[in-house]
């Protein structure tokens, strides 16, 4: 195990990351069939995103709130929904880094998935 350190760290386990996602049959297909994802395109925002989250960069340039509620009026994205990405989150970092910024990573996925769940089930009244 290692220490979640560099931005080559942030590539691979956002790369991992989704590799699961992409093949999870609770949340795979928000990604391939709803928002038919770009991975050429998402996975470099994603690596600036939790680049910038855990490093403090400037990297990333996006509201990640924003994008996510068109996908939520096409498909429901729900309590259940934040909890498997969150799950595979976790299980993704404890396989790959060990550390106090691998713990970070799993607290600030955890706000995260609560702030979404929260702000699409709000946005879905």
């Amino acid at each position: 195990m290692k220490q979640l350190e560099t931005r080559d760290d942030v590539e691979f386990l956002v790369n991992k990351f989704y590799e699961k996602v992409g093949a999870d049959k609770t949340i795979g297909f928000f990604f391939n069939d709803v928002a038919k994802v770009n991975w050429d395109l998402h996975l470099p925002k994603m690596y600036g995103f939790w680049e910038s989250l855990l490093f403090g960069s400037a990297s990333y340039k996006g509201n990640p709130m924003r994008a996510h509620f068109p996908i939520n009026e096409m498909q429901a994205m729900e309590k259940h929904h934040f909890e498997q990405w969150l799950k595979l989150w976790i299980k993704t970092l404890e396989e790959h880094f060990e550390g106090e910024m691998a713990e970070a990573a799993k607290t600030k996925a955890s706000n995260i998935a609560n702030l979404m769940a929260h702000k699409m089930k709000m946005a879905r009244r």
